[in-house]
């Protein structure tokens, strides 16, 4: 772990995002991109990368990161001025969907995907079952495991945060729903993990 990276439960799951990368990959965004730290990653698999933030002080911070094909914008991805539609091959948005309604964000992520991208979301959710208390208990002494194994540096204190508001039953149907042919993963630490192909011949829009 080099004196630039940290672990936490976001950054667990960078190496899934990392793997699902397409070969040949042209493009990339992050969006909420926070620090900057896996838009800096995406760079050893992508030709181009953006990173996108609403924080300011995530971008100021990010901008330190010496990544030669990175390019940091402070905006809102929602904000249909700030990036071109149809234009990345490879989306990604770790612990982003939950701070925006949830259709507007799926709707804005699919449309900035170009015909044949790929979108991979590292998602939050709450507990509703008793299920669901039980998958996030088990999660307590693996993130405490992995805490004291991979801890070091932290994350930023100042990242953006924000609860969930959708269940794991409601983010895994609704999904289903609208991402047809995704494939949805609850992880033990308190994420999910989504990935989804958009059709080739989808032109901007929904799926």
């Amino acid at each position: 772990m080099t004196a630039e990276e940290y672990w936490n439960h976001n950054v667990h799951y960078h190496p899934v995002v990392l793997d699902a990368v397409p070969d040949g990959c042209r493009a990339a965004l992050d969006v909420g991109c926070g620090d900057g730290l896996l838009a800096a990653k995406l760079a050893t698999r992508a030709e181009s990368v953006t990173g996108v933030d609403r924080s300011a002080e995530m971008i100021r911070r990010a901008q330190k990161r010496d990544a030669g094909n990175v390019a940091f914008l402070e905006g809102d991805y929602l904000d249909g001025a700030l990036l071109d539609a149809g234009s990345y091959d490879f989306v990604s948005a770790v612990a982003v969907i939950h701070h925006a309604p949830f259709d507007d964000a799926i709707e804005r992520l699919v449309e900035l995907l170009a015909p044949g991208g790929r979108l991979v979301v590292v998602g939050m959710a709450c507990d509703r079952t008793l299920l669901d208390w039980v998958v996030s208990g088990c999660g307590v002494p693996a993130s405490r495991l992995n805490a004291r194994l991979r801890g070091g540096k932290r994350a930023p204190s100042d990242m953006p945060v924000e609860d969930p508001i959708m269940n794991w039953g409601e983010v895994r149907r609704a999904t289903a729903h609208v991402l047809p042919g995704r494939r949805y993963r609850r992880r033990l630490l308190w994420r999910y993990t989504l990935v989804w192909d958009k059709p080739d011949g989808t032109r901007e829009g929904g799926p």
